[in-house]
């Protein structure tokens, strides 16, 4: 791996400004935060890289340390043994230096000025996640609705990536800006085909939101296309930033972290409190017809027929995605401006509380879910989603990953029929290479075991 041995950088816009306090507090009094940025900093550097594995990557730059250095006007950086792809001619790349400032931004904000505010019930999750995403200015009040959240897998075959920048293209086309959890594959492809729909429609404004959390980040590295990161502090208040944001949200083909957003946002959209529906597509092309039909089997096996109602599944054909989504984005934007909500922030869905909750995946957490038809949908989902955030934290997250290897498989209790259909899913996602592999022969060691009440 060449690396750059030593190398200073200065704040181009995000973060000019921090107090000497807050940096003395940051480096010295709290590492836990520190530590923090640093694993974020190395994933950033290594923007649009394949590696997937957190692990790996800590190991390939175990030597990569950064300094921040008060200066009068603000301060810089100075990074030890940065991954070289992040430089040009001994330059670092533009793009990547802002995103070095938004993630020390996003982590001192969260931490140091709405930490207090929260723990003393002064700041309920809602309005955290909004005070977030308007210090990072995502929140835009003047700008007319046109956010499209895409979800995805990011290990896919080529076609599905073909077809992902091919659907962007038409929302590209149409003037719509692309939200995705900033990686590659099924997030890099819509932000790269609606950046040259937008050149062919000279929209020079074009906006690629990446939203991340410091989980997933590693194993995520934002794609070269994302100008704006945001960092949020958890995978709730990441997956709440989507849905607020979003005027329409796409699903394509993914692994175990797509079906967690799909499970998260049907429990919102199947809350009885929610009367109008976020638009909602299942899109992938046409050989990904067995994807989605055991994912609508799982979905109908566990949550009733009454699911159907909240989506539509388009397949092939990604202009009539294009069309579908503008055509949802329009009626989003009439009803919010006849109901006199605001354009830039879905304050009208009502999330519960066990959704915005952060989830501990630990082995005894994933054995208390309630996983019965006793529970009301949206309830189901929430507990649904929950177990597959954990399979989620033991495929790639450094905690969950641990949690397994000391403790073995998580173990998932409730009614046999759902569990055995969650396992049927599981199993295709596994066959379909869907699932983060285990070390040694390329073979899946699951990071779960079913036991049927």
């Amino acid at each position: 791996m060449e690396k750059i041995a030593r190398a200073t950088i200065n704040p181009i816009k995000s973060l000019n400004l921090l107090s000497r306090a807050e940096i003395e507090a940051f480096t010295t009094t709290r590492k836990d935060l520190f530590d923090l940025y640093r694993r974020c900093a190395l994933a950033i550097l290594n923007t649009d890289s394949n590696q997937d594995d957190a692990s790996e990557i800590y190991a390939n730059f175990a030597d990569f340390d950064l300094r921040l250095v008060p200066q009068p006007r603000g301060l810089r950086i100075e990074l030890f043994n940065a991954p070289a792809q992040a430089f040009v001619d001994g330059r670092m790349i533009r793009g990547i230096q802002e995103h070095l400032f938004a993630a020390l931004r996003d982590i001192v904000y969260t931490d140091m000025k709405m930490s207090a505010d929260a723990h003393n019930g002064h700041l309920d999750a809602t309005n955290q996640v909004f005070r977030i995403l308007r210090n990072a200015d995502i929140v835009r009040p003047d700008v007319p609705p046109r956010l499209v959240v895409c979800w995805g897998g990011h290990a896919i075959p080529r076609e599905e990536y073909d077809y992902a920048k091919d659907v962007g293209y038409a929302f590209g086309l149409r003037g719509l800006d692309i939200v995705t959890g900033c990686g590659i594959g099924a997030m890099k492809g819509p932000m790269k085909g609606a950046a040259v729909g937008h050149a062919k429609q000279q929209i020079k404004e074009g906006r690629y939101i990446g939203i991340s959390e410091p989980g997933i980040i590693a194993s995520e590295s934002p794609n070269a296309i994302v100008n704006q990161l945001v960092i949020m502090p958890d995978i709730e208040k990441r997956l709440e930033a989507f849905v607020r944001l979003a005027h329409a949200i796409v699903v394509f083909p993914g692994g175990v972290g797509t079906v967690e957003e799909v499970l998260y946002l049907l429990s919102i959209l199947m809350h009885p409190d929610n009367r109008h529906s976020l638009p909602l597509v299942f899109a992938g092309p046409a050989h990904c017809a067995e994807y989605f039909q055991e994912l609508e089997r799982f979905l109908v096996t566990c949550l009733g027929e009454e699911v159907r109602q909240h989506y539509q599944v388009i397949l092939g054909e990604p202009h009539r995605v294009g069309q579908a989504v503008r055509t949802a984005v329009q009626d989003v934007h009439a009803r919010r401006r006849r109901n006199q909500q605001a354009y830039y922030y879905n304050w009208e869905l009502e999330i519960a509380p066990d959704l915005q909750d952060p989830f501990l995946p630990t082995h005894a957490n994933m054995a208390a879910l309630e996983l019965h038809r006793g529970l009301p949908c949206h309830q189901l989902a929430s507990q649904l989603r929950r177990a597959f955030s954990g399979m989620v934290a033991g495929n790639v997250k450094s905690f969950g990953i641990e949690q397994v290897r000391r403790h073995g498989p998580y173990t998932l209790h409730g009614e046999r029929d759902l569990l055995a259909a969650t396992d049927r899913l599981l199993r295709m996602l596994v066959r379909e290479k869907r699932m983060k592999l285990g070390e040694g022969e390329g073979e899946y060691r699951p990071c779960y075991r079913i036991a049927a009440a």
